[in-house]
């Protein structure tokens, strides 16, 4: 017996001490039990200990060989103060035996060496957060728990489909070897480089991106251009087709938006120059600037027609209307889908985009005009620039042979567990946008199954602050992913895994739904006050530890754990490739031999210089003239061919002040 019971405040319960605290080890955080015959016993843990007194927390109670969290009970004051047994530790801890559906997550920091064993489902089956400042050991705890999962758990889940978006490329080098030791685990990775000629280069076809999709890419900033888009995908496969049906509602549309140009009203310069623009991008063999039209007598060409005369009148308007009008057609008629071409490029959107400007007739005004080509610049800049090889795909799929060719390993010929997208080499903003592209698809696809929740796809996502925020989505498509999986994810089978070293600028919605948390080492006060408002059931007491825990140390809460628990991440096998730049190293290392190379070809020159003058000279003397660069606002360099270095190169100009 440890002592007797002094006082009762709320939940906080103080013992006077009758044991000589001197010889006992550090009680701090073990758990003690009140009994007093009954058929409950009330579990506390030790928050604090004097020479006389001690202070502890009620964290639950043991009820016919089961623990419960919480108490509505309080020990009465005769109640006998004892430490907990092994046995009723395993009620709070779990057993230390690893059964079928537990994995090991690490050991305890309060009683050692004892294992903490979670249940797979009452982790994983929910969205879970991992936080901590850089450094503490965020990117090894995600390693050791999935390498645990796979390689020491006697049934590994073979059937799971873990999906990493991975902002440094860390993760390769903990699990790039997991096949070799476990081979009925397979671990595929993508990469943003395109320069990698070892790891497949990740790309999504373009023919699977929807509104929402360009949307985020294209940085829509309001639901007035989302016509625009959703016009542009109902066109791109027509303008790209050549079937004889498509031709002709291909016709139909150039004919109405000509139409419209024709009719009005503006100057017949701007109308011709509007109605050969839109020939010249969109055209058919039988609709064209070279189109003929036969009147009695004479034979002339659509762009013969678009004479202007002498006094600013287009004089073949009417006849120009009548035949731009019969490619009009009276009546709609569904294209066959065979007949559509379902297999374009960037460059082919940004040509239906293109047109559906014209074809929504925003060439009338051109205030409007000029908003809505922000969407077709920034497309043109996607189509032409690096980011296209992102949207590059050799073939045609469908949206599920999609995904489930980034399941299916092309060397194993099995499916991968472990999915990894390197996204470190292009910016935050396609980073961002190419992440929640294939959560999206991901929730959409299991969201279709039938049964529900025959399938679970985890979406683990490092750097999460970067990603997963309070953006505008919602104002913009009227909803942000993450958030929508967050709130309606667990009942279709998609979860989210948070890492992030700054939980502050996550989405609140996003943390709310999260289920379990691993918080490491945190240290920023807005942080640790965003724990304690966001994060549910953590103390005053809690938010005071994570300032001082060291790397690899953490607390973990939440549906897995009964209470809060303080454990150690045991060190994953091999490491991520996360650790900091070794600068006694890299500082004392010989330099790298292109920059010795570099170094030597100017020596002679620098040998021959007596001064950074005459070394400016020299170089002048070996350059061309328009190669040369000119300070501004300094004075005038001597232009001459042959440079005179008995004089001075900089020609001072009097009236600038020293």
């Amino acid at each position: 017996m440890l002592g007797k019971i002094e006082e009762i405040i709320d939940n906080s319960v103080t013992i006077k001490l009758d044991i000589d605290i001197t010889k006992q080890p550090n009680l701090a955080n073990l758990h003690v039990v009140f009994e007093d015959g009954g058929p409950k016993k009330i579990v506390a843990e030790i928050a604090s200990v004097t020479i006389t007194h001690m202070k502890t927390n009620i964290v639950g109670e043991i009820r016919d060989n089961v623990f419960a969290p919480g108490s509505n009970v309080k020990p009465k004051f005769s109640a006998t103060v004892r430490l907990i047994k092994v046995e009723e530790l395993e009620l709070i801890f779990g057993k230390q035996s690893l059964e079928f559906g537990y994995t090991n997550l690490g050991t305890s920091n309060v009683y050692e060496g004892y294992k903490i064993n979670v249940g797979m489902n009452e982790f994983f089956n929910k969205h879970f957060s991992i936080m901590g400042v850089s450094g503490s050991g965020k990117s090894c705890t995600v390693a050791s728990v999935i390498q645990r999962l796979y390689l020491e758990n006697p049934n590994p889940p073979i059937n799971s489909s873990l999906f990493f978006f991975d902002a440094y490329g860390e993760y390769t080098s903990a699990f790039g070897g997991i096949h070799a030791k476990n081979p009925n685990v397979i671990y595929k990775s993508y990469t943003t480089n395109v320069s990698d000629p070892n790891t497949e280069l990740l790309r999504i076809p373009p023919w699977l991106l929807d509104v929402d999709d360009l949307a985020l890419l294209l940085d829509v900033d309001s639901p007035a251009q989302l016509p625009i888009i959703d016009k542009a995908l109902k066109l791109v496969s027509i303008l790209t087709g050549n079937s004889d049906s498509v031709i002709k509602r291909k016709n139909d549309i150039i004919a109405r938006a000509l139409q419209d140009i024709l009719l009005s009203g503006k100057d017949s310069t701007k109308i011709r120059d509007q109605v050969v623009g839109v020939l010249t991008k969109f055209n058919t063999e039988t609709l064209n600037l070279n189109s003929k039209i036969v009147q009695p007598g004479y034979v002339r060409t659509l762009k013969q027609c678009l004479y202007i005369d002498k006094t600013g009148k287009m004089q073949e308007m009417e006849l120009v209307v009548e035949f731009v009008g019969g490619y009009i057609l009276d009546e709609q008629f569904d294209i066959p889908e065979s007949d559509l071409n379902k297999y374009y490029s960037l460059s082919d959107l940004e040509l239906a985009m293109e047109f559906s400007l014209v074809n929504e007739g925003i060439l009338k005004s051109d205030k409007v005009y000029d908003s809505a080509n922000v969407l077709n610049v920034r497309l043109h800049t996607l189509a032409t620039g690096d980011n296209r090889n992102y949207f590059s795909y050799p073939d045609y799929v469908t949206k599920d042979e999609y995904i489930e060719s980034l399941v299916f390993d092309k060397k194993s010929l099995k499916r991968a567990q472990i999915i990894n997208f390197n996204i470190n080499y292009v910016d935050d903003r396609i980073a961002k946008a190419i992440t929640k592209i294939i959560s999206r698809m991901l929730f959409l696809k299991v969201a279709d199954l039938n049964p529900r929740g025959s399938r679970a796809f985890h979406i683990i996502i490092e750097e999460a602050h970067r990603y997963v925020q309070n953006d505008s989505d919602v104002d913009v498509i009227g909803y942000n992913i993450f958030e929508r999986i967050s709130k309606e994810g667990r009942k279709y089978g998609v979860f989210l895994g948070l890492i992030t070293q700054r939980p502050e600028e996550l989405s609140s919605t996003c943390v709310s739904q999260c289920a379990n948390f691993i918080i490491l080492r945190t240290i920023h006060p807005n942080d640790l006050q965003y724990i304690k408002d966001m994060v549910p059931n953590i103390t005053q007491e809690i938010v005071l530890q994570l300032k001082n825990l060291k790397p690899g140390n953490c607390i973990a809460f939440g549906s897995a754990f009964k209470v809060p628990t303080s454990l150690y991440i045991n060190k994953p096998d091999p490491e991520p490739l996360s650790s900091d730049v070794d600068l006694k190293k890299v500082w004392y290392q010989a330099p790298a031999e292109p920059i010795m190379r570099n170094v030597s070809t100017m020596a002679p020159r620098l040998e021959n210089a007596s001064s950074v003058q005459d070394l400016m000279a020299q170089q002048m003397a070996s350059e061309p003239t328009a190669n040369r660069f000119i300070p501004e606002g300094i004075g005038d360099i001597r232009q001459d061919s042959q440079v005179d270095n008995t004089q001075p190169i900089l020609q001072i100009n009097n009236n600038l002040e020293v």
